[in-house]
């Protein structure tokens, strides 16, 4: 039963993450709050920020049981994944993406400002993203599975990675929205979430 109401309430969590930043949620909000929906992005931010370490600390005090150990060289293998997965995270995170827009700091800074820019001109393709267009989502994914240790920890990684990869394609239909052809073009040119499946010159 605890595992069930574990799963609903990370369900539930994923679900409210995703509704809350949709594009159908977020045009209602920026009709009802106008110029001031620069505020929404940190409000968003902090109130899942404070909702997921009260799931992950619900979550840390139900199983203590751990099923899954690691020996050399599996365990070498997992502390690679682990923290070269961390490594590419952050990487992705301060040099290949506006972290100060992914906080919704430099929305507040923007306030009342009136910018025009050409969409195609905001797609970066150097770095990571040349590489793969969701560098931090795979990332995640790999550092979810290299820290299995306990049954909670399967059944809560599988309910993430899901919610990434369906996460993922739903990001995909809002980058087309805001980009356009320009970003249907990358889509041919990088890989979503696989590496080096994609030949550039085809």
């Amino acid at each position: 039963m605890k595992y069930l109401i574990l799963s609903l309430l990370w369900i539930v969590y994923c679900a409210m993450h995703s509704f809350l930043i949709s594009i159908r949620f977020t045009n209602t909000i920026t009709r009802l709050l106008k110029n001031y929906y620069a505020f929404y992005r940190l409000f968003y931010v902090l109130f899942s920020l404070v909702l997921l370490v009260l799931l992950i600390n619900f979550t840390s005090q139900l199983d203590n049981e751990i099923i899954i150990s690691y020996s050399s060289p599996w365990s070498i293998i997992r502390y690679i994944l682990m923290y070269g997965s961390l490594l590419i995270f952050f990487w992705a995170f301060f040099f290949n993406y506006d972290s100060l827009s992914f906080f919704g700091i430099r929305q507040i800074l923007n306030f009342g400002k009136v910018k025009k820019v050409n969409p195609s001109d905001e797609i970066k393709k150097n770095g990571l993203l040349g590489v793969i267009r969701h560098p931090m989502y795979l990332c995640l994914i790999i550092y979810l599975w290299s820290q299995t240790f306990k049954r909670i920890d399967i059944i809560v990684n599988v309910i993430l990675t899901i919610y990434v990869i369906i996460g993922t394609f739903l990001e995909e239909k809002k980058l087309v929205l805001e980009f356009g052809d320009a970003y249907v073009k990358y889509q041919k040119e990088v890989p979503m979430l696989i590496p080096f499946t994609k030949n550039k010159n085809a």
